[in-house]
This record gives C-alpha cells, sequence and structure tokens, in this order.
C-alpha cells in the first residue's frame, strides 16, 4: 500500500487517477470522515500491490534496498535502471510487495461503566481478525487474593470465532488507582497469593484464557525481588494448564532508573521468567502533561534498545497508543486535563478549523494547532498512518515479537491496513 500526503489543490479523484485506482477504494480503505473537504497535509493509504518511493537527496539504490528490504539489483530491475547509473531526487521508484515477516498483535478492550458500549464492541469484531491477542481490561486484585471481574459481555465469543487467544490482565488496581499497597500484600503474604493463583486458574479455566498477563504497577522498589519470586511460582503453575505468561514493564532505559513506576520492574528476570512482555513504549505527551508527541520515535527506540540488552528481542512486543490529545493552550500544571481523541477525530478537528496538518519528522508525528469557538488555542497530537508505519518498521529493525495496542473503540482504520500491509499475523 501507498501513503499519500495530501497537498493544497489535490483532490481524492486526482489522487486515485495518479494511482490507478478509485475514489470509492481510497475512501472505504481509509473510512475518510471528510472525503470533500480535505486537510493539507493529512495521511491517506493507498490501497495498491506494492508502494511508490520518491528519491531524496543522498539516496541511492544500496540504500533504499536495504530501507525496504529489498537488493539492489532487483529494485534496478524493476524500475529499468542500472545499478551503476546515479539516481536523482525526484526519481518515481516502485517498490514490490515483499514477504512479511510473522509477528504476534495484542489490543487491550477497556469497558467502562456498567455496559459495553456498541462502539466498544463494535472495534473489536472489527479488528479482531488482525490479533494474536485480546486482553480485557481488567481483573482486580482484591486485597484477600480473590478477583474482581471487569465486563467480557461478547468478548469470549468474539477471540472464538476469531482464532485469537484471549488473555487475562491481572492488575493491582484499587479504587481506579494502581495500589503499591495492595502489590505489597499480594507479594508478601502466602496465603492471600496462594488464594490469588487459585484463582486466577478457576477463571481463566471457566472463560478460556491462555496467557495470563500480570499488570502490576507502582511496585515498592523493595518489592522488586517478590515480584520476580512471585512471577516464577505462577509461571510454574500456569505452565501447567498448558497457557502463557506475560507481563507489562514500563518504559525504562536503564536497569537503574528511578521513579515509583520502574523500580519494582526488572527487564533482565521479566525475560527470563515470562514468555513475552508488553513494554508501554508511549504516554510521553499525556493528558496532565504538556502538548508533546504521545509515543515520540526517539523515546521509542531508546527503550527498545535498551530492552534487548536485557532479554531476547523476540520476547518483547512494542505498546502503542491509538489515540492523541488535545491541549488547551496555555499549559498549566495541575490544570486542565487535554482531552483524548481518536485519529479519525483529530482529522474531522482539522477539517473543522481549516488548518492545516504538519509532521514532525524528529518525534515522527502528525500535529496542528487551531482557535476554539471561544477564541481558546489548542495543539492536537495524534497518530497517521506515517507515524504507525514508523514503528511497524522499528519492530521488523528489531525483530520484536510485535505490537500491542492500547486500546480499542477509537478508530484508526489506517493502523489495520497497515498490519497487514507490513505483517503476517500469528493466530495461536
Amino acid at each position: 500500500m501507498q501513503i499519500h500526503v495530501i497537498q493544497p489543490g489535490q483532490t481524492l479523484y486526482g489522487i486515485a487517477q495518479a494511482y490507478n485506482t478509485t475514489f470509492t477504494d481510497i475512501v472505504e480503505a481509509n473510512d475518510i470522515p471528510n472525503p470533500d473537504n480535505l486537510v493539507i497535509g493529512q495521511a491517506i493509504v493507498i490501497p495498491i500491490i506494492g508502494r511508490f518511493y520518491w528519491v531524496q537527496p543522498g539516496d541511492s539504490l544500496w540504500s533504499i534496498g536495504r530501507r525496504f528490504g529489498i537488493a539492489p539489483e532487483r529494485l534496478a530491475t524493476i524500475n529499468q535502471l542500472s545499478t551503476t547509473q546515479p539516481i536523482n531526487p525526484g526519481l518515481k521508484l516502485y517498490i514490490p510487495e515483499l514477504d512479511k515477516p510473522n509477528k504476534e498483535i495484542n489490543a487491550y478492550v477497556e469497558p467502562l461503566g456498567n455496559t459495553v458500549t456498541p462502539a466498544i464492541e463494535n472495534s473489536t469484531r472489527e479488528t479482531a481478525p488482525y490479533l494474536t491477542y485480546l486482553a480485557p481490561f481488567s481483573f482486580q486484585i482484591n486485597r484477600d487474593g480473590t478477583l474482581k471481574e471487569p465486563l467480557l459481555n461478547n468478548f469470549p465469543e468474539i477471540a472464538r470465532n476469531n482464532d485469537v487467544t484471549l488473555m487475562m490482565v491481572v492488575t493491582n488496581l484499587e479504587e481506579g488507582q494502581f495500589s503499591d499497597e495492595l502489590g505489597r500484600i499480594v507479594l508478601t503474604d502466602q496465603t492471600v497469593q496462594n488464594r490469588l493463583l487459585d484463582t486466577i486458574v478457576e477463571t481463566a479455566r471457566k472463560y478460556g484464557f491462555r496467557d495470563i498477563h500480570f499488570d502490576m504497577e507502582y511496585l515498592r522498589p523493595e518489592d522488586r525481588e517478590a515480584y520476580n519470586t512471585f512471577l516464577r511460582k505462577a509461571k510454574q503453575r500456569f505452565s501447567a494448564e498448558g497457557w502463557l505468561m506475560s507481563t507489562a514493564l514500563a518504559p525504562k532505559t536503564s536497569a537503574e532508573q528511578k521513579g515509583r513506576w520502574y523500580e519494582a520492574h526488572d527487564y533482565r528476570a521479566h525475560g527470563e521468567i515470562a514468555d513475552f512482555v508488553v513494554i508501554m513504549t508511549y504516554e510521553w505527551g499525556y493528558s496532565g502533561g504538556p502538548a508533546m508527541a504521545v509515543s515520540p520515535i526517539g523515546p521509542v527506540r531508546e527503550v527498545l534498545e535498551y530492552a534487548i540488552s536485557e532479554m531476547p528481542s523476540t520476547k518483547i512486543m512494542m505498546g502503542q497508543n491509538l489515540y492523541g490529545y488535545d491541549w488547551t493552550l496555555p499549559f498549566v500544571e495541575g490544570g486542565e486535563y487535554a482531552k483524548a481523541v481518536s485519529p479519525q477525530r483529530a482529522i474531522e478537528i482539522a477539517a473543522e478549523n481549516n488548518v492545516p496538518i504538519e509532521y514532525d519528522y524528529k518525534a515522527q508525528a502528525p500535529h496542528f494547532d487551531y482557535r476554539d469557538d471561544e477564541g481558546k488555542d489548542h495543539t492536537v497530537w495524534f497518530e497517521d498512518a506515517r507515524s504507525i508505519q514508523a514503528k511497524f518498521d522499528l519492530i521488523k529493525e528489531l525483530n520484536l515479537r510485535g505490537i500491542s495496542y492500547w486500546k480499542l473503540g477509537l478508530p484508526f482504520p489506517q493502523n489495520w491496513l497497515l498490519i497487514t500491509e507490513n505483517f503476517n499475523v500469528v493466530k495461536q
């Protein structure tokens, strides 16, 4: 598939003609919310086999071939070029569809309130064919070792019908917050711990969960080894059932990193014990902080490169947001929280306010500014086809296990199109 960025004066009819496809195919592939009011800088995916690449200054057939995983000799033959002739900036090269690596795809889904909304259930049904795992969030540990169950609705049925492995997410959430005291009880009280493991096994059997996923956050630093010991015990128990065990990890860049979120997460131990880990490589830009990219490629790469120094790359799933944020300016510490927006809604906001979308190539993320009807200034950072392709390229470069999304229910159709372009989705 081809990623195309809207330029001034372009229409979908003209773009379709240029790529030898149709207006309807482009609209349907991208679920374009504004086909007659395109935004300058809006990225769309063109549903064609292979893709085109326009030569940039400093490019060579060798560097382009390395980027796309194709031999320069083959690239030259396909484009009727000589391997010895220089290529000029602006030259359009055709990149054929290549063999795709096998990767695992996880998505968390979080029912809110007392019902599963139609939007969340529909999103889950639509995306299940692209998933290896589906992770309802979450089974919350009680202080006596029992569990508070989330709404599961039709999630087990959706998973069965799409050959998706149900992931049982177990958390130390208490009254909406991760609790270090609850974590301490679970990790140090053997009676509570044994009851918890018994309850997990009983519940997993009941619903058909085949991966048990511990997302225990903000644990006390002094409980680091207790957490490792608990995971070894849990792994032995779940392996006897024929199940996988995975964990969620905070995005660290060193073993000595300080802070409540990081210190109890031992990358090397989790890499040895768990079948795989999800590293939460997002929320640099967050609702309570200043406006910036949610998952800028540089910091994401730094975390993942540290991770592969501590564990096999094939055990690592990169965390990825399916949302962006709309910040009201100026940012005030402790002031108004940014509003979460889907990629589709972000494009609609830009169109409604007639502002262009810009792209930060360092962060590999789109963004734009606008002023609302009350005269308040806003900045929006979100995800698009370009930013997600940059993450997919990083997954392939580092040979990671796959990608894990937080969370379903926020429309981003281009993401799922590009998954099929880049990967063969593993089904357990």
